[in-house]
C-alpha cells in the first residue's frame, strides 16, 4: 500500500512541479502465471493515466458510462474491500489507487470473478493525481490502513496532513466522505489532531462504538484481520465534508 523509494514517476502537477519522492515497494513476491496474465490482459483497458501538467480532469471521464457518483480509494492493498463495494455498488463507479503490483494483480482476480465493470486503477502514487482532479466531483474518498510512519522524523511522509486534508476538501461534494481507517495508535491521534480541526470537515462521532465499529457497508481487509489477530485495535474515522459557503 505504500509507494516505491526513489524518485521515479511523472511530476506533480502545480506551481513547483518537484519531483515526488516515494517511499516503500512496488513488488512483492514473484507472481505466479495466473496473476501476470491478469496485469497483461486487465490492466490496460482498466488504467488511468498519468495526468498532464496543469490538467483539471473530471474523474467521471475515466470510465466508459455515466455513474451516479464517484469515489476514489487510496491504497487498496490487495483490492476486497474495494471490489466488495463496487459488487455492492453497481451504480458508482469506483477509482482505486495503488502501486503495489501484488495488490493491483489481487484486485483484478476479483475484477473478473465478479465481472466488475466500474473500477478503474491508478497505478502510481495519487498524489500525481490529485493535482489534476476537478472540483467538488468524488463523493467519498476511502483511506484504509495507510503507512503509519510513526517515528517523528517520517512525519512529513503521512498523507494525512494539512495540504492532503486541503485537497480532499476540494475534491468531495458538499456532505461527502472522507474515511480513514487505522490500527497504529499514532496515526490515529495524527488524523484526529489535523482533520477534527479542519474548517472543511466535521467528525460526527458520538461515541466509542462509532470509531470502533466498521462502517455497515465495509468489509474487513486482510490487514485489519492480521492487525485483530495480533491485538490491534482498529478504529474507523469517517469525517463529512461539510457545506461550502454560498
Amino acid at each position: 500500500m505504500n509507494p516505491p523509494s526513489g524518485s521515479d514517476g511523472p511530476p506533480s502537477s502545480g506551481a513547483t512541479a518537484e519531483r515526488i519522492q516515494f517511499y516503500g515497494r512496488r513488488k512483492g513476491k514473484a507472481l505466479k502465471a495466473g496473476r501476470i496474465s491478469l496485469l497483461e490482459t486487465h490492466l490496460p483497458s482498466l488504467r488511468i493515466s498519468a495526468p498532464g501538467t496543469d490538467q483539471a480532469i473530471d474523474p467521471a471521464s475515466f470510465f466508459d458510462k455515466s455513474y451516479e457518483e464517484i469515489r476514489l480509494e487510496i491504497g487498496f492493498g490487495s483490492g476486497e474491500h474495494l471490489a466488495a463495494q463496487a459488487a455492492a455498488n453497481p451504480g458508482v463507479g469506483f477509482i482505486g489507487c495503488e502501486v503495489f503490483i501484488n495488490g493491483i494483480a489481487s484486485l483484478l482476480r476479483y475484477v473478473e470473478e465478479g465481472k466488475l465493470t466500474n473500477i478503474c486503477i491508478y497505478d502510481n502514487d495519487i498524489r500525481h493525481l490529485i493535482p489534476a482532479l476537478a472540483d467538488n466531483r468524488l463523493a467519498r474518498v476511502s483511506l484504509p490502513f495507510p503507512d503509519p510512519w510513526p517515528k517523528p522524523r517520517h512525519a512529513k511522509r503521512r498523507f494525512v496532513s494539512p495540504a492532503h486534508l486541503d485537497d480532499m476538501a476540494r475534491l468531495l461534494v458538499d456532505g461527502g466522505e472522507f474515511r480513514v481507517a487505522s490500527d497504529h495508535p499514532v496515526y490515529q491521534e495524527w488524523t484526529l489532531l489535523h482533520a477534527s480541526v479542519h474548517p472543511a470537515f466535521q467528525w460526527l462521532a458520538a461515541g466509542p462504538e462509532d470509531w470502533r465499529t466498521r462502517p455497515a457497508d465495509s468489509v474487513a481487509t486482510r490487514y485489519e484481520e492480521k492487525a485483530r489477530a495480533a491485538g490491534r485495535t482498529p478504529v474507523f474515522m469517517n469525517f463529512t465534508r461539510k457545506p461550502r459557503s454560498a
